[in-house]
């Protein structure tokens, strides 16, 4: 049994999850269906979002903010961040532009979280 707290919602129910396969798996101590949801892709398939910084030329900073712009395998957040740091932007850019298309080949982008001007 793994006891995991959800964080699907502002709840946080502490879960107890027995199984270890998507058709055998039972959840108990949910309070809504996103728990079990939760709880079935931590088990089988866990991802997570991934933010840090790339750098950016002709911006007024050095850097900017990024993110995946969904949740990525959880085995490839350090390529990701590895990819971020060889990746370098330039400027102008807004909040939703994609910094990386594909990253690490998830299928997923990194966009830009905040928007810098040029100098």
């Amino acid at each position: 049994m793994r006891e995991l707290i959800c964080i699907s919602c502002p709840m946080g129910c502490h879960l107890k999850v027995e199984g270890d396969t998507l058709e055998n798996i039972v959840v108990t101590g949910n309070g809504c269906i996103r728990g079990v949801i939760y709880a079935k892709n931590e088990i089988t398939a866990p991802k997570r979002m991934v933010c840090g910084t790339v750098k950016i030329e002709g911006a007024t900073q050095p850097v900017v903010s990024v993110k995946t712009k969904e949740p990525i395998p959880k085995e490839k957040i350090f390529d990701c961040l590895e990819q971020f740091n060889q990746t370098t932007i330039f400027a102008p850019v807004n909040v939703g532009d994609v910094a990386i298309s594909n990253v690490c080949g998830t299928g997923v982008d990194v966009v830009v979280t905040k928007g810098l001007a040029k100098k």
